[in-house]
């Protein structure tokens, strides 16, 4: 068989039918069943308009390998977490291609305890089981799918987060994007007391406001006119399958990620007084600032899913975040979610009587950024060289834990090369003036050009 091209970093992604289908969707299955050896794996699938028939084949792969199936039907992917943690099964496969266009599809794995399957840690020897023709002969014994609801035990588990939280009447605006969110919204609004405010809420798998992605700067709109036309105290935006969360200040702006791994930390360090957080390379200072103020550990770690749960598992820590929105908790078996940072961020308003704007708008002057820049760009070794080489004799600390990171006196910059796309990725943050980070990101970007 030739080269599946659908098999990425961290998952399974590809456009419908030609680098993926309902062929290679039963494969697929054969090949998780062959390398993980589970007895029993939860299977959900996303809104998408191909999830079902791929999930079906998916199913049946796994079936003929005389692997059973709890089969948890419409979830997002911490559904399939939740599932695979909370009953104790020996693995999970999500079928989603989370923010993709709609001719997309894919899948995300893990094995027992939630932990992730990654390129580095069966991706490849699952692709290899296909290409090489090696799966297996269907078993003497099928495996047989039942349908199990998760539903009841999932929503008691988030909101146990807020248990006892002081939560005020806010009105929240909730941006689906016209993806799975608005499910679980719906499900978790007679447990709270927030006016929810719904915005492109119904699934839609022809994504009609086109794909949701708010990290999209043109998708942001929608919310933040929400925001200012209702008097909301927050806005909230998913991606497709709701495994990040976006937020939104009162007065419809668009907070950075990386304020709200601070908040976050700050929280689990007054639950957890000395916990260890994991954080990612591209934007640190202000969270290693909080941490350490809060009698916490930072813990360095690569950017990736897949690296940020295995660091938590590694050190124990409490809470995990990437400035790219993904958060990650101990109690969630060390996997994201994009419904728990949301309840915890209105209970902490509700307990400071603090809007989110007051939140981190400190943070933000104290370490302004330059947000994710991208840029396009063949060759990334001559890049990160060039840039290193100029400011070598300047630099304090360079590190390559992730890309290239080069620390100043009063500023830094991370530098590193996207794991799914032909991109360069530029982050920028310095010390309390937000024209020295525009400085320093101009001439970054200048360097980058010129090679």
């Amino acid at each position: 068989m030739s080269k599946l091209t659908c098999f990425k970093a961290y998952d399974i992604r590809g456009r419908i039918p030609s680098e993926l289908n309902e062929d290679l969707a039963y494969r697929i299955g054969q090949s998780y069943a062959a390398f993980v050896k589970p007895g029993r794996v939860a299977v959900g699938r996303d809104i998408r308009a191909t999830s079902a028939t791929l999930s079906a084949a998916l199913i049946r792969g796994l079936n003929d390998s005389g692997v059973n199936v709890a089969d948890i039907g419409l979830c997002g992917t911490e559904g399939v977490y939740f599932a695979t943690f909370s009953e104790q099964l020996d693995g999970g496969i999500m079928v989603t291609a989370s923010h993709n266009p709609p001719d997309y599809n894919g899948m995300k794995f893990v094995r027992e305890q939630s932990k992730p399957i990654s390129a580095d840690t069966g991706l490849k020897d699952m692709q290899g089981l296909i290409e090489q023709g090696k799966l297996p002969r269907p078993a003497a014994q099928q495996g047989a799918s039942s349908a199990l609801d998760i539903n009841s035990k999932y929503i008691a588990h988030l909101l146990s987060y807020v248990k006892g939280a002081k939560l005020s009447r806010l009105k929240v605006v909730t941006n689906a994007g016209n993806g799975g969110a608005g499910m679980v919204v719906d499900q978790l609004e007679p447990h709270l007391p927030f006016e929810f405010i719904k915005v492109h809420h119904q699934a839609d798998s022809s994504f009609p406001n086109g794909v949701p992605n708010p990290m999209i700067e043109a998708n942001r709109a929608s919310t933040s006119n929400a925001i200012r036309s209702s008097g909301a105290a927050i806005g909230l935006a998913w991606d497709g399958d709701f495994d990040r969360c976006f937020f939104f200040d009162e007065h419809g702006g668009f907070v950075e990620g990386y304020y709200l791994v601070g908040l976050l930390a700050e929280t689990f360090l007054k639950r957890f007084p000395g916990g260890r957080i994991v954080h990612d390379p591209r934007l640190t200072w202000n969270t290693i600032d909080i941490v350490r103020r809060c009698g916490g550990e930072p813990v360095l770690c690569r950017s990736g899913h897949a690296f940020i749960k295995q660091r938590m598992r590694e050190v124990d820590g409490v809470y995990g975040g990437e400035m790219s929105a993904h958060h990650y908790f101990r109690d969630f078996a060390y996997c994201d979610s994009g419904m728990i940072p949301w309840l915890l961020v209105l209970a902490v308003m509700g307990e400071s009587g603090k809007s989110l704007g007051e939140l981190v708008g400190e943070r933000q002057r104290l370490f302004p950024v330059s947000g994710e820049i991208n840029r396009e760009i063949s060759d990334a070794r001559a890049v990160a060289a060039r840039v290193q080489q100029h400011y070598a004799s300047q630099a304090l600390n360079v590190d390559f834990t992730d890309g290239l990171s080069m620390e100043f006196a009063q500023w830094r910059l991370n530098l590193r090369s996207s794991n799914t796309e032909p991109l360069v990725r530029l982050n920028v943050e310095a010390r309390g003036s937000e024209s020295l980070m525009q400085e320093k990101t101009a001439e970054v970007l200048r360097l980058m050009e010129a090679v």
